[in-house]
């Protein structure tokens, strides 16, 4: 087992140094110096002294919060439910857009490592990256070798705490209830196509396809970004090629909201001609008219879980808990039979 003294051999420090680093010390220290340390922890597996790490880290107050986009609905309910149990335990949350850019991600977590943050929560989706996967995995991994705790929101590679909404079981939920309407030209604007969100809940449309005999190939989904503009442009190009379309299924709400505009645009009665389903269950789902048939996930809650899982003390064994969450399919007026 490695200890001090081979660390700070490895990186070419005193121990004294290479104690204060790990240990999360409030002196400074280079950034060139702080990750000559960190890659000797990290190679030799070294696994620091968890009262030292205690001492040094009693001033840290704030917790480092990971998003795609604040402003977006459902990372802004996220973190609405975060901030709440922060408050609570009397924690500074910092918030960092990411803007779903994968090296902006990995700038965060450096940035939020060397502010020597209590703990980081990653609420954005995970990414179909191996490379980015890897390096992000190596960096939190570092971080948390150093006492620092992380805790996800969604499927990531990183194995720790983890809050896990059901994605694909929703996809199910929205498929079977199009199916069950008697709908069989389906269409999907589907969000990012490298984003784990967007694979989970059309992994989980196609499933219920399949179960009602149908089909749902790769001409039938539009991919967009996750907003009301992507959800505009993909049903668009949905209409554009499939003008026989009776339903949409929306992989967001955002989306939902935008391609409810654009039928409206174009003068196609929903749900008299296409029935269409969101997902998320926004605060606004309710308020658009027709009001949004959508797959509810308890976003605020699942904020709250995360921040809950991230400030709990350790486990001597280091054991991940994941917490699995629900979704459920709340009907509204935006779906209905297809027209005869």
């Amino acid at each position: 087992m490695a200890t001090l003294a081979d660390v700070a051999r490895r990186a070419g420090v005193s121990p004294a140094t290479a104690s204060r680093i790990i240990n999360g010390s409030p002196k400074p220290v280079t950034e060139a110096l702080r990750e000559r340390v960190l890659a000797a922890v990290e190679e030799l597996q070294y696994v620091p002294n968890a009262h030292a790490q205690q001492l040094a880290r009693n001033h840290r107050s704030a917790v480092g919060v990971v998003v795609h986009d604040v402003s977006d609905p459902y990372f802004s309910e996220i973190t609405r439910g975060l901030q709440r149990v922060a408050t609570e335990h009397g924690r500074l949350v910092i918030i960092c857009n990411t803007y779903r850019d994968p090296d902006k991600e990995l700038e965060y977590v450096e940035l939020l490592r060397a502010q020597q943050a209590a703990a980081i929560i990653l609420a954005g989706s995970g990414y179909h990256d191996e490379e980015f996967t890897r390096t992000l995995d190596a960096k939190l991994r570092v971080y948390q070798a150093t006492g620092g705790h992380v805790a996800v929101i969604g499927r990531h590679e990183h194995t720790g705490h983890a809050v896990i909404p059901a994605n694909e079981t929703g996809g199910h939920l929205a498929g079977t209830e199009l199916f069950r309407l008697g709908h069989t030209q389906l269409g999907v604007v589907a969000g990012p196509r490298h984003l784990t969100t967007t694979s989970d809940r059309l992994a989980g449309l196609r499933r219920a396809a399949r179960e009602h005999g149908q089909r749902l190939t790769s001409r039938q989904v539009a991919y967009a970004d996750f907003d009301r503009s992507g959800g505009v442009a993909g049903t668009a190009a949905l209409l554009d090629a499939h003008p026989q379309l009776t339903a949409i299924a929306a992989l967001n709400d955002q989306m939902a909201i935008g391609a409810l505009a654009l039928l409206r645009e174009r003068g196609i009665d929903v749900p008299g001609q296409i029935s269409l389903v969101g997902f998320d269950d926004m605060p606004i789902a309710r308020d658009v008219t027709p009001a949004l048939t959508t797959i509810r996930l308890p976003l605020a809650d699942m904020g709250a879980r995360a921040m809950t899982l991230a400030l709990q003390p350790p486990d001597p064994l280091n054991t991940p808990q994941v917490e699995h969450v629900a979704a459920e399919l709340v009907r509204r007026q935006s779906s209905g039979p297809p027209p005869a």
